[in-house]
């Protein structure tokens, strides 16, 4: 058996206790020993500099790490400035996103898609980088069908694509689908889970809404009704969450990306009860 990988996802932070408690996050994470550790590129650009700078540390922490790269609102030139930083950084590995366009911004830039920006990462950089992709097992928001979005995710996979990375999601059911659908379509890249660890309803709530990741109605339900009790939300959520990683590990997922909203406890906390 393909030996399973385990990622981790920040966010960079924008303020000085932010980047300290982040720094204190890695630190625990890494004792974990991931593939990498990925951080994500605000709307447009907006988080350049300092996602930059956060991959910066990680490197010098000595980890791998994977920087977010966003179509939206970004040239060509820009793209081939950040590709050439990375490479010379010893950078091996890019997330490639097409990314959500931020309001009030009016053009999407020089990029469309994300496998436009895949082509473009190949083109310029050969195979030096690992590319990861996006995968939507509940169906991208803004695909015309099913089987549209799954097209749409073998085009960036035909582009150059590594590997993917999926939307959060909490029913391993439409995982598995959506990975047996992908198959019969003739891609073979890994397809990795997004997990997305539950700390906070309401902030889960509004993510869930803003992207499409489905929070099944008995698991809405039961959070409701924890109201502001923190403490029944976040034990009911690591049930939760540990039964659904075990039950993608044992169908054979190759691995899983957590999304740590740069909080360490909740995936140490999963990783323990997993056995991993």
């Amino acid at each position: 058996m393909t030996k399973q990988l385990f990622s981790f996802e920040f966010f960079p932070p924008q303020t000085p206790e932010g980047i300290e408690k982040l720094a204190n996050t890695r630190k625990q994470l890494a004792v974990l020993k991931p593939e990498f550790f990925s951080v994500t590129f605000g709307a447009g650009g907006s988080t350049q500099d300092r996602t930059l700078e956060t991959i910066r540390q990680i490197k010098a922490e000595g980890h791998n790490a994977a920087p977010h790269v966003s179509c939206v609102g970004s040239s060509r030139a820009n793209i081939r400035a950040m590709l050439t930083t990375y490479k010379d950084m010893g950078i091996k590995r890019i997330v490639a996103l097409r990314g959500d366009l931020p309001s009030g911004m009016a053009s999407i830039g020089e990029f469309q898609y994300a496998n436009e920006l895949v082509s473009f990462i190949r083109a310029q950089a050969g195979e030096h980088f690992h590319i990861e992709v996006a995968a939507y097992p509940e169906v991208h928001p803004q695909a015309k069908s099913a089987h549209d979005d799954i097209v749409n995710f073998k085009r960036k996979v035909s582009a150059g694509a590594d590997s993917a990375i999926t939307q959060y999601f909490y029913n391993a059911d439409g995982y598995f689908r959506f990975v047996d659908a992908c198959r019969k379509l003739g891609i073979t890249t890994p397809i990795v889970p997004g997990i997305m660890p539950i700390v906070r309803f309401a902030q889960l709530a509004r993510f869930s809404d803003a992207c499409g990741a489905e929070i099944p109605r008995w698991m809405r339900k039961t959070l409701e009704s924890y109201g502001d009790d923190t403490e029944s939300v976040q034990a009911f959520g690591l049930d939760v969450v540990t039964q659904l990683c075990e039950r993608l590990l044992a169908g054979g997922a190759p691995g899983l990306h957590f999304y740590t909203l740069n909080h360490a406890a909740p995936a140490l906390e999963i990783w323990k009860r997993l056995g991993l």
